[in-house]
C-alpha cells in the first residue's frame, strides 16, 4: 500500500478506527468487485479519503455497510466494511493514480523495469488499469479522462521544469486530479454546493502528495539519477516545507466551508494526520504520546514524567507477584502454531497467542513507537481527539 495519510491506529478512538478500517477493507473489496483479484494491489491509503469523505457528507447509513468474510489481512476475521459509490469512486481513482505510477517508474526505468520485456508488460498492465477506472468512473458519471490527461500533462511540464522554476508548476497536474476526485464525492453525496471547497482541498492535498514524495524520495533519487522536483528547480526544503505548511492551513479553512453529516473522520485524516506526515516527511516528528505534559511539566522523550509513581525518586514500584503458570508448548507443536499464524497473516496484521509461551501479543501492523493511547478527554469538538493524542491541545482551531 502506497500513501501519504497513514494513521497510527494508537491514535484513533474505537470508533473512528474501525470507520477508518471499514473504508480501506470497502476500497479493496470494490476493486476486487469490479476488476478482479489483481487490481487489489492499487488499494492504497489515500484513495480512501474519497471514500471517506462521500460518507461524511451523506452521512452513514445501513446500506452503506455489509460485512465481509474472513480475510487474511484481517486475522482471517469478518468485518463491516464501506460500498456504495463512494467506494467504487475510490476504486477508479486508485487505479488510473497506479497506472500513472506504472508508466512514472517505467519511464524512469526504475529497477527491473528498466527491461524491456518488464516494462512492456507493465504498460500493458497500466493500460488496463485506465480503461477499468476509466468504466467505473463512467458508470459514476465521473470522467476519468481528466485523471489521465493530467498525468499525461506530468511529463511534458517536468521536461520543460528547470533551475528556478516554480514548484506549484510541477505540481499543478496532481492539483488538477485529486481535486476533480474530492469534487466529485459531493455530487455523488448530491451536496453540490460542497464541490468548489472540496476541489480546493483536493487541489491542496494534490499538492502536498507531490511534495511529500519529493521529499521522501530525494535521496534516492540521486542516488539512481531519476527525476526530482526538488532537484530539478533547485528548491532548498525550506521552500518545500513553507508550501506543505501553507496547503495544510488551506485545506483547515476550506473544511469548515463543507458541509457534512459526519465529520469526525475527515477531520482526523486531512487535518491531524496530515500535519503528522508532513511533519514525518521533512523529519520534524515527534511522537506525542512521548511528549505528554503532567501537572504542566513537559514529559522527556522517554520514561514515564517526573514524579510519577514509577519515575526515579517516585514512590518505590510494588514487588512483582507470582505469575500464573504458563502451559507452555513443546518446539515442534509451536513450530506448527507458528506456521498457522504465518500462513494466516496474524503475525502481520492481528493479534495472537505466541506459539510457545501463550502470551499474547499485537502483531507487527500494530506496532509503532507512540505506545498505547490514554482516555480521550476531548480536546477537539470535531474529531474527539484528546491529549493523548494531539498533544496538550489539538492545535486545529477547531
Amino acid at each position: 500500500m502506497f500513501g501519504i495519510v497513514r494513521p497510527c491506529t494508537h491514535r484513533l478512538s474505537e470508533g473512528l478506527r474501525s470507520a477508518w478500517t471499514a473504508h480501506l477493507c470497502g476500497l479493496c473489496l470494490a476493486l476486487r468487485a469490479d476488476h478482479g483479484q489483481f487490481a487489489r494491489i492499487v488499494t492504497n491509503y489515500d484513495g480512501l479519503i474519497v471514500s471517506v469523505l462521500t460518507e461524511a457528507q451523506e452521512g452513514r447509513t445501513p446500506a452503506g455497510r455489509r460485512t465481509a468474510g474472513p480475510c487474511p489481512l484481517r486475522a482471517m476475521r469478518t468485518a463491516s466494511v464501506a460500498r456504495g459509490e463512494g467506494a467504487r469512486l475510490a476504486a477508479a481513482v486508485s487505479l488510473v493514480l497506479a497506472s500513472a505510477k506504472v508508466r512514472d517508474h517505467v519511464a524512469d526505468r526504475d529497477g527491473v523495469l528498466g527491461r524491456r520485456p518488464v516494462a512492456a508488460a507493465a504498460r500493458r498492465v497500466a493500460a488496463g488499469w485506465d480503461r477499468a477506472g476509466a468504466r467505473t468512473g463512467a458508470a459514476l458519471g465521473f470522467d476519468t479522462a481528466l485523471l489521465v490527461d493530467a498525468v499525461d500533462r506530468q511529463v511534458g511540464i517536468e521536461a520543460l521544469a528547470g533551475p528556478g522554476a516554480s514548484l506549484l508548476t510541477v505540481t499543478e497536474p496532481t492539483e488538477t486530479a485529486t481535486a476533480a476526485a474530492f469534487a466529485h464525492t459531493a455530487v455523488l453525496a448530491g451536496r453540490p454546493r460542497n464541490a468548489a471547497p472540496l476541489a480546493e482541498a483536493g487541489r491542496l492535498f494534490g499538492r502536498l502528495a507531490h511534495l511529500l514524495d519529493a521529499v521522501e524520495d530525494r535521496e534516492a533519487d540521486a542516488a539512481s539519477g531519476a527525476w526530482n522536483p526538488l532537484a530539478a528547480t533547485g528548491a532548498p526544503l525550506a521552500e518545500a516545507r513553507r508550501l506543505c505548511d501553507d496547503a495544510l492551513h488551506g485545506i483547515r479553512l476550506t473544511l469548515r466551508e463543507v458541509e457534512f453529516a459526519d465529520a469526525a473522520l475527515v477531520h482526523v485524516l486531512l487535518v491531524h494526520e496530515l500535519r503528522r506526515s508532513v511533519d514525518r516527511a521533512f523529519g520534524s516528528s515527534s511522537c506525542a504520546h512521548q511528549g505528554r505534559r503532567e501537572g504542566g511539566e513537559a514529559r522527556g522523550a522517554f520514561g514515564p514524567a517526573p514524579g510519577a509513581p514509577y519515575a526515579p525518586g517516585g514512590p518505590a514500584a510494588p514487588p512483582p507477584g507470582p505469575r500464573p503458570p504458563r502451559d507452555r508448548r513443546g518446539l515442534i507443536a509451536g513450530c506448527l502454531v507458528w506456521a498457522g499464524l504465518a500462513c494466516t497473516c496474524q503475525m502481520c496484521c492481528g493479534s495472537f497467542e505466541d506459539p510457545w509461551s501463550r502470551e499474547r501479543r499485537d502483531g507487527l501492523c500494530g506496532q509503532c513507537d507512540c505506545g498505547n493511547c490514554c482516555e480521550a478527554c476531548d480536546c477537539c469538538g470535531t474529531c474527539g481527539e484528546g491529549c493523548c493524542c494531539c498533544g496538550d491541545s489539538c492545535g486545529c482551531d477547531c
